[in-house]
């Protein structure tokens, strides 16, 4: 039986009645919902029984995944937030916290770049990037801890990339944002680990595509296998080269 899915935008009142009933099952909040890492994993992780929370600054373009998952008996909805603003991040999460319960698993899956070679790159360009490489990251990751830490388990993975090992210079800023949001990642991997949440990016050095190695389907199996590790087997890294 498919069940509706709903958006949610942050003018209107929530209506989560018949939503509520199946709060019982885990909740996947993906940052960054696109057509090839971010909608896979969630085909991957909603076949497994998982919800699906997207949150982004658009929610009209979520329309058509949340039809393919809907097709699939995956439950879906959609909350309007820009990776690149704390204040808009931190209410898309608390209106996900407050109205279907806390993130078990958070993929971030965000990135954005311009073509320009590191000596012409501006500085408030390289700062706007940085927000949504980097700084939505982190927002997003506190923003799910504390229910994690509640429930005593939970899962943070990052989309990486191979420009965190050998950067593209025409493309700077995001090769700087993925050389960041993979140390991050390890930080906060060492941090966290004792409290048996498991910090990890899927690091991929090439380009996404279907029939590949780079398969989207390839990359969402990598994140399903890091969150079903047990706390002594956690990675912090699988890459795909």
């Amino acid at each position: 039986m498919l069940r509706q899915a709903t958006t949610f935008s942050k003018t209107e009142e929530v209506n989560f009645t018949n939503y509520n009933q199946i709060m019982s099952s885990k909740l996947l909040t993906i940052v960054g919902m696109g057509p090839g890492n971010s909608h896979a994993t969630a085909r991957r992780f909603g076949k497994e029984g998982y919800r699906i929370a997207m949150i982004g600054r658009n929610t009209a373009r979520h329309e058509t995944y949340k039809k393919l998952l809907a097709d699939e008996g995956i439950d879906s909805f959609s909350v309007e937030g820009d990776a690149g603003n704390e204040n808009s991040l931190t209410v898309a999460f608390d209106r996900i916290s407050e109205n279907a319960g806390p993130t078990n698993v958070l993929l971030y899956n965000v990135f954005t770049y311009r073509d320009c070679q590191p000596s012409a790159l501006k500085y408030q360009g390289m700062i706007e990037d940085f927000r949504s490489n980097v700084g939505g990251a982190l927002v997003s990751a506190q923003r799910v801890l504390p229910g994690m830490l509640e429930q005593g388990q939970g899962t943070i993975l990052f989309t990486g990339g191979g420009m965190a090992f050998e950067p593209i210079p025409r493309f700077s800023s995001l090769a700087l944002g993925k050389a960041a949001l993979r140390n991050l990642c390890f930080s906060l991997f060492e941090e966290l680990e004792p409290k048996n949440i498991h910090v990890a990016t899927v690091t991929i050095c090439g380009f996404v595509k279907p029939d590949t190695k780079f398969a989207p389907d390839v990359v969402a199996d990598a994140f399903w296998n890091l969150h079903i590790q047990k706390q002594d087997e956690f990675q912090r890294e699988i890459v795909i080269e």
